[in-house]
């Protein structure tokens, strides 16, 4: 069983930044593919961000390639998204997920979700 929980969010003008967390329980956390997916109003969720457990292979949506950076620390069960030169339509409630298969996860269908934390990017 693997507890998520995420803090971070906020509300911050077009062209910030903000850091999300992910903390996650359990012993096995290392052995989890982490990602990050997002849901905004009157949209359907979205994939954003992937890292296998490893932290070597790492994935992104095309829209916020160079601009969001995945990473994970093992040793503190955690797994951060760097959101730099946030825009508008970044703004929706990020959800942690977590997986033991690098592929479910990525398409949404991953065993573990957190509560999800707000962002807001006002222009």
């Amino acid at each position: 069983q693997v507890q998520l929980v995420e803090s971070g969010g906020g509300l911050v003008q077009a062209g910030g930044s903000l850091r999300l967390s992910c903390a996650g329980s359990g012993r096995t956390f290392s052995s989890y593919a982490m990602g990050w997916f997002r849901s905004a109003p009157g949209k359907e969720r979205e994939f954003v961000a992937a890292i296998d457990w490893t932290g070597s292979r790492l994935y992104y949506l095309d829209s916020v390639k160079g601009r969001f950076t995945i990473s994970r620390d093992n040793a503190k069960n955690t797994v951060y998204l760097q959101m730099n030169s946030l825009k508008p339509e970044d703004t929706a409630v990020y959800y942690c997920a977590a997986d033991l298969s690098p592929s479910k996860l990525r398409i949404g269908q991953s065993s573990y979700w957190g509560q999800g934390t707000q962002v807001t990017v006002s222009s």
